[in-house]
């Protein structure tokens, strides 16, 4: 098998030396025109490129590499998001790397590849991985962003959705089209964000002078969560005008549990969402339902990250990513 070029051999083609090969491909570093135009030449010629990975695991500098954190990918505003900060990250001359981690997976295989790799930071995009990933990227100084997760360390940055107001944008849309009577469906495992929402809208329900009749609940807070929920809901033999499900993705779910035991939304109740998932204004589904922009948040985390690796001893911010009602036929009057 044929060796894949060296900087040697590109120095030697070229007719520099070694060194002047190195500083042409590296950032920053004084090499004249026409020594830069040689190696470039020679480099194209032989097929050399860097090795960046290596380059980095033998310096102090950091990589250029940034880990991205994730999970419960089939939740589709979180596979956008990771697109979009995956190609943000690209432009802005990073090179992104995925670290998926689900339930009962190695914490410190995600812990060791980021601190292994010299990654220049992290973004941890969803509240599902636990807190001791976050945590050790604090205690290693990695400069590090966290969505919608509770705060680890001060100088971390955070982007969250603004839960306050999701959760009283969720009550008042069933308020103002005459619900009396309601139910809140979400998952039973702990969730950072959509506990933080699930407050908001109950203390608003109240508020209003709406009765909190019931609540309902699945295993998790994806499509299969939310039938559970609709079956919960049912037997429990409760007798609702308006719902507010813990995501879209959930009540997406629930719509199609109700379904399966002849029910149909919003003949049976009123039923309002969030994040406005593409899968939401499907015909099917036309949920009624709170959008937090996957651009704007992916924008607040590249800045976040920016700050972070040029002031790390500094302390993180935390952004707010506004929400807007998007109504649809899920809460048509009827």
């Amino acid at each position: 098998m044929k060796r894949p070029p060296t900087a040697a051999d590109v120095a030697a083609l070229a007719g520099v030396s070694r060194s002047a090969v190195s500083r042409t491909f590296t950032d920053g570093a004084s090499v004249s025109g026409e020594t830069r135009a040689k190696v470039m030449e020679a480099a194209d010629q032989l097929g050399y490129r860097v090795n960046h990975l290596a380059r980095s695991l033998n310096s102090a500098q950091p990589s250029k590499l940034v880990a991205l954190v994730v999970s419960d990918m089939d939740h589709s505003f979180r596979a956008v998001t990771v697109d979009l900060l995956a190609r943000g990250l690209v432009a802005d001359g990073y090179r992104p790397f995925l670290l998926p981690w689900s339930e009962g997976d190695s914490t410190k295989t995600v812990i060791d590849m980021m601190l292994n790799y010299n990654v220049s930071g992290a973004i941890v995009t969803s509240d599902t991985p636990p807190a001791e990933i976050a945590d050790e990227c604090a205690r290693y100084g990695v400069p590090l962003v966290l969505v919608n997760k509770a705060p680890v360390g001060e100088r971390t940055a955070r982007v969250m959705q603004d839960t306050d107001l999701a959760g009283r944008l969720a009550a008042q849309e069933l308020h103002d089209i005459g619900c009396k009577r309601i139910l809140y469906a979400g998952q039973r495992r702990n969730s950072f964000t959509i506990g933080a929402r699930r407050e908001a809208f109950l203390d608003e329900v109240q508020t209003l002078g709406m009765e909190l009749v019931g609540m309902a609940y699945g295993s998790a807070q994806n499509h299969a969560g939310g039938i559970e929920a609709a079956e919960d809901f049912l037997s429990q033999g409760l007798q609702v005008d308006g719902a507010h499900c813990a995501n879209d993705f959930f009540a997406l779910g629930f719509i199609d549990g109700l379904r399966r035991a002849g029910h149909s939304v919003p003949d049976l109740m009123a039923l309002v969402g969030c994040d406005d998932i593409n899968e939401a204004a499907w015909p099917a589904y036309d949920l009624t339902t709170l959008r937090q922009d996957p651009h704007a948040l992916t924008r607040a985390c590249l800045d976040a990250l920016a700050e972070r690796i040029a002031a790390p001893e500094t302390t993180g911010r935390l952004i707010r990513i506004g929400v807007t009602p998007v109504r649809r036929g899920s809460t048509r009057r009827t």
